[in-house]
């Protein structure tokens, strides 16, 4: 390990010597040894990538902690390239397949992991009506320009649009509203705003008000509570954070999600040292520029956010996209393709009063009951699917040297 008189080879033995050793003396609480065992783990990983390309790297961070004021110096071990988890799959298999709803752009996925796709296609969605409304909001009904960036965080008029544009979107749209925010610290901020200025008061004239925390117990009491208040016919609100717990794993189905509004683009934190290791290393290896990469992150974390509202065939929901920038075709163009076919002209550089009409037009349409006839249209039966079914084609490929097939589909 250069710069140090560190040997590799028995770093590489820390952990497993360490166990073996806590193992030999009985000790019968290992949690007084957590601390201890973090060290040689570390140590471990740290001698098992250090030859070669610097794929991972030891960053320090001199004030880890969330809390203002605090200081808590973090010292980890970041891995740089995210090709490293997907290569012994390519080396297993002669074939894989890679699909999510939320790839694009997708001929990005290759580069970043290390690979060479045979087949590469983004998919539109199957439906018998146009079950989702994509809308981008640019302004509020003031027609003053609402954004996330930096310099607008704290404009009280941007902050007044938003918590207006809340209140009379829930006023409108029943059941469950989900509204996601680019960070904590943002939402925490604009929460305390809308409080000091009667929106949260008004908001719950309409629905109940719920609150993603950094805690997984008081997150998942506030989800029970919310689906609770759908289920009741109160209607609910569920604020929460872009990344975090709610917008990776919860599906808001049916009347629990009728809209998702993104407040904001979903950019990393720029100053993290972890991100800015990252950058330079895709810069340097990879040729991906640093602006391509904060884009597609924030664009594919937003579709992430939105893609929670439509779950079935018969579901259905608007996606508000509450930020100027969401506008620009620069940005807009790196949606996936399911979203990108119902985002019509018509539904670009909204104020908050002209997004109301289509957000009433679209409630109206799809209150009408559901046509059987057009939904089998686009379902197969079973002999169809027994149709579709190839003859058995003689594998002859090698581990490691097939192909990856990549695709962006969210059929449901």
């Amino acid at each position: 390990m250069s710069g140090t008189s560190l040997e590799a080879k028995p770093l590489k033995f820390a952990y497993s010597r360490l166990t073996s050793l806590l193992r030999t003396l009985q000790v019968s609480n290992l949690d007084d040894f957590n601390a201890l065992t973090d060290v040689a783990d570390f140590a471990t990983l740290l001698s098992t990538y250090s030859e070669g390309i610097a794929r991972f790297a030891v960053i320090m961070e001199p004030n880890g902690s969330s809390i203002p004021g605090a200081s808590n110096p973090v010292i980890q071990l970041a891995c740089l390239d995210s090709s490293l988890a997907i290569a012994p799959l390519f080396k297993r298999f002669g074939s894989v397949i890679i699909t999510s709803g939320t790839l694009s752009p997708i001929d990005l996925y290759p580069k970043l992991l290390q690979f060479k796709p045979c087949v590469s296609e983004s998919l539109q969605m199957s439906t018998f009506r146009p079950c989702i409304r994509p809308l981008v909001i640019t302004r509020g009904s003031d027609q003053l320009a609402v954004s996330t960036k930096f310099e607008d965080r704290s404009d009280m008029g941007v902050v007044r649009n938003y918590g207006a544009m809340l209140v009379e979107l829930c006023s409108a749209i029943p059941d469950g509203v989900v509204a996601f925010f680019t960070s904590y610290s943002y939402m925490e901020s604009i929460v305390s705003e809308w409080d000091g200025m009667g929106v949260l008061r008004q908001l719950t004239k309409s629905k109940l008000v719920f609150i993603e925390t950094k805690d997984v117990v008081e997150t998942t009491l506030a989800l029970d509570n919310y689906r609770r208040a759908c289920d009741s016919g109160r209607g609910a609100v569920f604020l929460s954070v872009a990344r975090g717990k709610v917008s990776e794993g919860i599906n808001f189905d049916r009347h629990y999600g009728r809209a998702v509004i993104m407040f904001g683009v979903p950019f990393q934190y720029t100053l993290s040292h972890v991100l800015r290791a990252r950058l330079e290393y895709l810069q340097t290896h990879y040729q991906i520029r640093e602006q391509d990469f904060l884009n597609f992150d924030a664009l594919r974390q937003a579709s992430q956010c939105v893609g929670r509202v439509i779950r079935s065939k018969t579901d259905y929901g608007l996606m508000i996209f509450a930020d100027s920038r969401y506008n620009r075709h620069d940005k807009r163009s790196k949606l996936p393709k399911w979203i990108l076919q119902f985002l019509h002209d018509q539904y670009l550089n909204l104020s908050t009063d002209m997004a109301l009409q289509h957000v009433k037009h679209f409630l109206r349409l799809m209150a009408q009951p559901i046509d059987q006839v057009a939904l089998q249209s686009v379902l197969l039966t079973l002999e169809e699917v027994n149709m579709m079914n190839p003859l058995p084609i003689q594998d002859t490929s090698v581990p490691g040297e097939g192909g990856a097939m990549v695709t962006e589909s969210t059929e449901v």
